[in-house]
């Protein structure tokens, strides 16, 4: 393969764990949704989708990823769970399972001056 070459594989990594998962792309097919969200409908053998609910076993919403697509570079995820496809016309040993992710981004200075103020405790000093 060559260095411009794109891999097979979609590659998951936990953040705080460095423990990773990797998808074979002809099982994916990945959908852009609402807010930011993005859902990975993944079809594959039974035992391929049983591993990657063991990956995401006791990983809380909003827990940070990494996503590699075809080793073209991470971009950060939360994770938001995952679900049981709708479609089930599949051979016995075929399982569909619905990954929801949503894109994060840390907010800048520009987004933190027009945050709405939530709280009334005014530091010490500050009052006059």
């Amino acid at each position: 393969m060559l260095d411009t070459d794109i891999n097979p594989f979609i590659t998951i990594t936990k953040r705080n764990t460095n423990e990773s998962i990797r998808l074979h792309q002809n099982n994916v097919k990945i959908r852009e949704g609402q807010n930011k969200l993005m859902a990975l409908s993944y079809k594959a053998p039974l035992f391929d989708t049983e591993d990657l609910e063991r990956f995401f076993d006791g990983v809380i919403a909003s827990e940070k990823l990494n996503v590699d697509i075809g080793g073209t570079g991470d971009f950060g995820v939360s994770f938001r769970g995952i679900i049981e496809g709708k479609e089930k016309n599949f051979s016995q040993n075929i399982d569909h399972k619905i990954l929801l992710l949503e894109e994060f981004k840390c907010p800048s200075r520009d987004d933190l001056k027009h945050i709405k103020r939530t709280s009334r405790f005014v530091p010490r000093g500050s009052i006059h």
